[in-house]
């Protein structure tokens, strides 16, 4: 049985990590699209740890979303609707945090938010805590 202890951790983390995303771009003016990308691909990365956690899976210390969804996917096929959207998210783990990258656009940040809760809704409707 999984340390549902942990399990939920992650997806709190996960979470919390949404709202920021949510926040720098809602709430903060000019708009924070670089952080508010990269707390979605954190968002997603520890929903999909989080799940694997759930799954008693091993996973790789990677921010790789692309490797992660296809360990899960490997676990439950309902994965494949999100690898999409975890390729697209995948670049945010490093393009948004440092100068010298490609511009990112509000619509842009608004796909990324979209791409990230759904990411974590998946993962949340798979895992069962007491």
């Amino acid at each position: 049985m999984s340390d549902q202890n942990q399990v939920s951790r992650w997806l709190n983390f996960a979470r919390n990590d949404l709202i920021i995303a949510r926040h720098a771009y809602e709430a903060i003016h000019p708009k924070q699209v670089f952080i508010a990308c990269y707390h979605c691909q954190q968002a997603a990365e520890k929903a999909l740890k989080a799940f694997l956690i759930f799954k008693e899976q091993p996973f790789p210390f990677t921010h790789d979303l692309d490797w992660l969804c296809r360990i899960c996917a490997d676990c439950i096929d309902k994965f494949e609707d999100v690898a999409n959207d975890c390729t697209d998210l995948t670049p945010y783990a490093t393009q948004a945090r440092y100068p010298g990258t490609e511009e990112i656009t509000e619509p842009e940040t608004e796909a990324a938010l979209r791409k990230a809760e759904r990411i974590l809704a998946l993962c949340e409707s798979l895992i069962e805590l007491d």
